[in-house]
């Protein structure tokens, strides 16, 4: 345990940690009590998942470019290949609500909707993640007992 929590749990410090939980206990009952009942439900909208689904590409876009250190880059590519499955849950539940909408604009087309689209498609790149991530990893385990190290910069495989 780091020492900050040990003082702060220490037997001395044992009346400021009996009224911080108080404290916490009262502000929960209150927000419970009066705050949460007269809060509306909040749902969120096409946009707010695609927000999400933006940032963790962006986040993992950025641990791929920027960490040289193998294990992180494969977590990375996984944060972006969660990101697409949300945009793809998302926009299958937003064709789900406008099914009829859709229907008729694209009937004249020949073209219908289907809101089932986006999980079947989800469940393929899952099962593609976790085949990649067994394959990484079994990769980078030959590296490491070959080369004693997981840094990009030092594994060359031309030279063995």
């Amino acid at each position: 345990m780091p020492s900050g929590l040990k003082k702060f749990f220490s037997r001395d410090n044992l009346p400021n940690l009996i009224f911080t939980v108080l404290f916490l206990g009262a502000v929960g009952f209150v927000s419970y009590k009066y705050v949460w009942p007269n809060l509306e439900r909040f749902e969120p909208t096409l946009v707010n998942f695609m927000m999400l689904s933006f940032l963790l590409f962006v986040v993992g876009v950025a641990g791929v470019l920027s960490r040289r250190n193998i294990i992180i880059i494969f977590m990375s590519i996984e944060l972006i290949l969660n990101a697409v499955n949300l945009n793809l849950i998302a926009f299958s539940r937003y064709f789900q609500i406008n099914q009829e909408a859709f229907n008729t604009a694209f009937k004249s087309a020949g073209m219908t909707v289907n809101p089932l689209a986006g999980p079947v498609f989800t469940i393929f790149i899952i099962v593609v993640a976790a085949a990649e991530a067994a394959v990484g990893l079994g990769i980078v385990i030959a590296l490491f007992r070959n080369r004693e190290t997981i840094a990009i910069d030092e594994i060359d495989l031309l030279k063995f």
